[in-house]
């Protein structure tokens, strides 16, 4: 996958992570916000004032994940973005490190 690849489907993947938060967020399941900046970042803040940072790293082909949990590195295999270390998928990920964040079970 060379770059222009790679930026493009990590963009479709940020796109569909930010459309799953929009209908968390307005469900009113969970308080958090979430801001979508440039260059392929998405900033989502609990309600306690901690911060989940998601982002495209272009040289290393990945999504970035930083929670207070740890870093997490994701890589696009068979139509999935899926975790380097356990095969997680991605938005399971947020999933999980949202709900450990905000004390609310949160599914995206």
């Amino acid at each position: 996958m060379d770059e222009r690849e790679f930026f493009a489907a990590a963009d479709i993947e940020l796109a569909r992570i930010e459309a799953a938060l929009e209908v968390a967020s307005e469900s009113g399941v969970a308080d958090f916000d979430f801001e979508t900046k440039p260059g392929g970042v998405i900033e989502i803040e609990c309600e306690n004032g901690s911060k989940i940072i998601l982002n495209r790293h272009g040289a290393a082909r990945e999504i970035w994940l930083a929670a207070k949990s740890g870093g997490y590195h994701f890589r696009p295999e068979s139509g999935q973005w899926l975790g380097t270390r356990d095969g997680e998928e991605l938005l399971a990920a947020v999933s999980r490190t949202l709900s450990e964040q905000s004390g609310v079970s949160i599914k995206l």
